[in-house]
């Protein structure tokens, strides 16, 4: 038996023009199909996350007034909860700082925004504008948390 023979050409033959484009239509169809529902999915958790991070400030703000009798005023803010107060009537209660990292940054990567006092009788309230960043929105751009009426 012959053994068969190879042109040098044919083993090592890339890809024609054609197959490539081919290749590229059904990759922008596949992302032009999926990419909207993972970008929708990736908002949806950025809300969510805004949610617990809100929660954990709340219960971190809680644990601190248990601890100095009160909630940081306005001028504070959510600093305290990592820098001792300057006060030196509550500075020897302070037990902090009371998150293990710094004060986070919302999703979109804008500070929570703190006030006293908060809204519907509420004694503080934090909250984020969303993604747009300014008061008001719908869908994603939506204020989130316990914002004050005079901040919407």
């Amino acid at each position: 038996m012959k053994p068969i023979a190879f042109r040098h050409g044919r083993l090592n033959r890339g890809f024609t023009l054609l197959e490539i484009l081919v290749v590229l239509v059904i990759v922008g169809l596949l992302i032009g199909l999926v990419g909207p529902r993972l970008f929708g999915r990736a908002d949806a958790a950025k809300v969510q996350t805004t949610q617990a991070q809100i929660k954990l400030l709340r219960g971190a703000l809680e644990t601190l007034r248990m601890d100095i009798g009160r909630y940081p005023t306005q001028a504070e803010g959510l600093a305290l909860l990592m820098t001792a107060p300057s006060d030196p009537a509550i500075a020897p209660r302070w037990r902090g700082p009371y998150l293990d990292d710094a004060v986070p940054a919302d999703p979109w990567g804008a500070p929570y925004r703190y006030a006293v006092p908060g809204p519907g009788g509420q004694a503080f309230g934090i909250y984020s504008y969303g993604a747009d960043g300014k008061p008001g929105g719908e869908g994603t751009d939506a204020d989130i948390g316990a914002v004050p009426a005079a901040s919407q």
